[in-house]
């Protein structure tokens, strides 16, 4: 049964997930950064090998329960994400002199009338959102092209802020549409994507239904010469008004002189042409391009095809105002986002949550340190070191699904616990948990212990991304643009 969802469905779903971080319930949403060891081949509890790549070329995640859990085994903190934080966005498109860009049309991909061949941009798309329609210029104004002079090189950057459509000295057309702000210029403005917004004014100046070009399909032959005005726009609107030149017998130019109203579908036939004054004319045919539901600029969102959602999150250092969740011990190669967390058993709100687990230690002798395998001989515990807080006698740890970071040799889980002996495996460092209940360097402890700040496997994950590693510094801020696509 042959069915289609159209593109209106990946702009619904993209505005609902942006409303979803702003609605009077919201959704809260993290970002987590994960997986300080090394990408490798690797033996799982089960005995599977599992081959994660390297880490100059670590595989692609796969979608699956699996991928789900082991992205919190990995997982080192997790920093919310504010409505603030998060922008439409469209793929970006930079003006260049020498360019052709496609013009925007309403029926990319359908068949050509009396033909089997599909309408298609000059750069081979077959759907307008996979065409070179617009452009971004050097002064972060955003133009859609509404007609390419038969596609020829654009060679004049379109300017100016006019809500009245711009013809450059190129012959092309263009529609002003919204200018990039200061903060979407800082947040939003990737070298792949730009954000997405509508301008009030071009939006209010937008007149729905208008016919602002036609394009000639056939010039036709043996019409009679000049310029023949005052031809209708046929169709569902009204006034709409355009005249033809005929040269040597063809047609050669068709300029609107009345862009009308309401129009979803239009007509000028050769007859009408004819009427007009182009006697003998035969064959020709017009193009009516019918504009987006409004007008050009009406829904920038829509025209663009916005189904991209852009979060922009920032790593400053530990986030020490925010208690020191995010080491910077370690590096990291693992970025996810999480939706609905809980942190101790109720729904997560706090700015930023440590994901790794604490013991504090005692009568230690020598120093841990990262990646390092740890062992508690006593109960069999397996992990893996994140950081040594020599200062607090800290040992913060992970706990994954692969030997030697968290299961041992019978395939067994087993959580770190009691006063037994905790020592590492290559630096023969060792250290015995206190008993105590405390709060050491904002962490809590409980008898020694304290368990990860957002609860493991809580929520869900609907985003991983596979990285090659990225170190951490105290002084260093790395921002973290996630991008979706509905």
């Amino acid at each position: 049964m042959p069915a289609i969802i159209t593109d209106k469905f990946r702009i619904h779903n993209s505005e609902q997930f942006q409303e979803s971080f702003s609605e009077a319930s919201p959704n809260v949403y993290y970002l987590g950064i994960g997986r300080p060891q090394a990408f490798a081949t690797q033996t799982r509890a089960d005995s599977r090998t599992e081959n994660q790549g390297t880490d100059s070329n670590p595989v692609t995640p796969v979608d699956c329960v699996d991928t789900q859990t082991l992205t919190y085994d990995d997982l080192l903190a997790v920093k919310k994400i504010t409505s603030s934080d998060v922008e439409f966005v469209t793929p970006r498109i930079n003006w260049t002199t020498g360019t052709v860009y496609d013009y925007y049309r309403h029926d990319y991909g359908k068949r050509i009338t009396g033909t089997t061949t599909a309408q298609t941009s000059n750069t081979g798309a077959s759907n307008l959102f996979d065409a070179n329609f617009y452009v971004l210029t050097a002064a972060r104004n955003v133009y859609k092209c509404l007609d390419n002079n038969s596609g020829a090189n654009s060679t004049v950057e379109p300017t100016g802020t006019s809500t009245s459509i711009l013809t450059t000295a190129d012959g092309y057309k263009w529609k002003y549409m919204y200018t990039l702000s200061a903060s979407q210029q800082a947040n939003f403005l990737s070298t792949d994507f730009m954000a997405v917004s509508t301008n009030s004014t071009v939006s209010s100046a937008a007149v729905d239904g208008a016919v602002n070009i036609c394009k000639i399909k056939t010039a036709g032959s043996g019409g009679t010469d000049g310029t023949h005005t005052g031809i209708a726009i046929r169709g569902d609107g009204t006034s709409g008004t355009v005249s033809v030149t005929v040269t040597s017998g063809a047609v050669t130019a068709v300029t609107v002189t009345n862009a009308g109203t309401g129009y979803t579908f239009g007509t000028i036939s050769n007859a009408q042409i004819v009427a007009a004054g182009a006697t003998g004319l035969t064959g020709a045919e017009i193009d009516v391009i019918i504009e987006p539901k409004g007008g050009h600029g009406f829904n920038a969102v829509e025209e663009l095809g916005a189904f991209f959602v852009m979060m922009n999150t920032s790593l400053e250092g530990t986030e020490s105002a925010n208690s020191g969740d995010v080491t910077v011990a370690n590096d990291f190669r693992k970025v996810c986002l999480i939706r609905d967390p809980n942190a101790g058993g109720s729904a997560a709100s706090a700015n930023t949550l440590r994901a790794t687990y604490a013991v504090n230690l005692t009568g230690v002798s020598g120093t841990f340190t990262a990646d390092e395998e740890i062992n508690q001989a006593t109960t069999g515990a397996v992990g893996k070191v994140i950081e040594w807080d020599s200062v607090n006698s800290i040992l913060y740890y992970i706990q994954t699904k692969f030997n030697d970071e968290g299961v041992d040799s019978n395939g067994n889980q087993t959580a770190f616990s009691g006063t037994n002996a905790i020592t590492g495996q290559s630096s023969s460092a060792s250290g015995t948990p206190t008993t105590t209940t405390s709060t050491i360097n904002n962490v809590s402890f409980t008898s020694g212990y304290s368990s990860p700040e957002i609860d493991h496997d809580s929520g869900d994950i609907l985003y991983v991304e596979n990285r090659a590693p990225i170190t951490r510094a105290a002084d260093q801020t790395e921002n973290i643009k996630l991008i979706i696509e509905f």
